[in-house]
């Protein structure tokens, strides 16, 4: 598995590589308190902002995570971030997750075309034979995009993480495997064609 920074353009969306140019327009976006609700780090202002993006490249260069600033494809916005992380190359498994969008581009094809860039490449070019995901319990809506586009609950680990206001949450994991991708890709490509 050889990752490193690639841009997956899309009609909807373009995953590019996280900078700290994205600092601008994801804070224009990104502030918000509700956002941040159910993700365990807050990102609530403009130093916060930066030390994610920073954080974030930092794990870039220890070969932990693949981050990506989201695009919105027609207008060319900044409308989130999402990431490849705790990549295992000896295991050729990886997880999409630390994924955030604004308001505004919830419940369009964003995510879902999104989410068919991350699982295509991941798949198709790093050669991975399972792609993870996890949510927070508590985060019904994420729990059901994740079933939506296709990925098996797997099950909960209980007081997995300690968030930003201190509560134990409980994570959620999901997965897809090489052998599923084909079936998903599918769905995928059907629900983006019908879009």
């Amino acid at each position: 598995m050889n990752v490193h920074p690639v841009t997956l353009p899309g009609r909807h969306v373009r995953l590019e590589p996280l900078a700290q140019t994205h600092h601008a327009a994801l804070c224009a976006i990104g502030l918000d308190p509700e956002l941040w609700e159910l993700i365990p780090y807050r990102v609530t202002t403009p130093e916060e902002m930066a030390a994610y993006i920073q954080s974030a490249l930092d794990a870039q260069a220890a070969g932990s995570v693949l981050p990506f600033a989201t695009v919105h494809a027609p207008s060319g916005l900044v409308i989130g971030s999402t990431r490849y992380m705790n990549i295992d190359p000896a295991n050729r498994r990886l997880e999409i997750g630390a994924t955030w969008i604004a308001g505004p581009w919830r419940r369009t094809p964003v995510n879902t075309e999104a989410k068919y860039l991350m699982l295509r490449h991941a798949f198709e070019t790093l050669g991975c034979i399972r792609v993870e995901l996890k949510t927070d319990s508590l985060n019904q809506r994420s729990r059901n995009a994740i079933r939506r586009i296709g990925a098996s609950e797997e099950g909960t680990l209980r007081q997995h993480m300690i968030t930003w206001s201190g509560r134990l949450r409980d994570s959620v994991y999901f997965s897809i495997l090489d052998s599923e991708w084909p079936r998903v890709k599918q769905d995928l490509e059907h629900k983006l064609a019908s879009d």
